[in-house]
């Protein structure tokens, strides 16, 4: 995959591919839709038999709440609740800023098992079920950041013009991103994503991101 998309995104403009018609990105919306319903079906058995695990653990091992709801900035810059495994210590509220990096001291031992092969994530199987999210796309920042990057990261607003994604271009090939500066580059993978989506594409992204995640790389 070529990874000028890498580049700094003011540079790296949305173009559609050329052979691709109107009524052949309708048909691949259609059927990415269609894919997302029956997948996240799929996964719901695995969903609740990780959920019952957690649910036996946590009182030893990372005590508090199952979930973690968290509004995010959806399609059309709209907000909506993401769901998640719980894997940090509760907080009285969030003062990490759009600028800031992650509070990794507040992980738990558990939360850093459940974030190493991503199984956090796998509520937002249910935020896909209800169509706020959809398996493949840009990834959706917490909504007081995202409002930050509206104003300081180019065409970042871009970025919302598809439903979010549990994984994407941004988190396979450019990896977890704090900051306006590095958010740009996350940008410029989600604008390429939007810009040529296919089947083809779709497939390779759900392969890179299994890899990801055997190989415990976390995004």
């Amino acid at each position: 995959m070529a990874r000028a998309f890498l580049a700094d995104a003011s540079v790296v403009g949305i173009h559609h591919h050329p052979n691709k018609t109107e009524k052949q990105s309708a048909v691949f919306w259609i059927g990415k839709r269609a894919f997302d319903i029956v997948m996240s079906l799929l996964l719901l058995p695995v969903l609740a038999g990780v959920a019952l695990l957690l649910l036996f653990l946590n009182p030893w091992l990372n005590e508090g709440p199952l979930l973690f709801v968290q509004k995010r900035m959806g399609r059309d810059c709209r907000p909506f609740r993401a769901l998640k495994f719980r894997t940090m210590r509760a907080a009285p509220e969030i003062s990490r800023s759009a600028e800031g990096g992650l509070e990794f001291e507040r992980i738990t031992k558990l939360g850093h098992v459940l974030r190493k092969y991503r199984l956090d994530e796998l509520p937002q199987i249910l935020n896909v079920l209800w169509g706020d999210m959809s398996l493949i796309g840009p990834r959706p920042d917490c909504y007081e950041h995202a409002e930050h990057y509206l104003g300081s990261v180019p065409r970042y607003r871009h970025r919302h013009a598809v439903r979010p994604g549990i994984s994407g271009l941004a988190q396979v090939e450019v990896g977890y991103v704090e900051g306006s500066a590095a958010t740009r580059r996350k940008v410029s993978a989600d604008l390429y994503y939007i810009a040529n989506a296919n089947h083809r594409m779709e497939i390779w992204l759900v392969w890179r991101t299994i890899v990801t995640i055997v190989g415990r790389k976390g995004f």
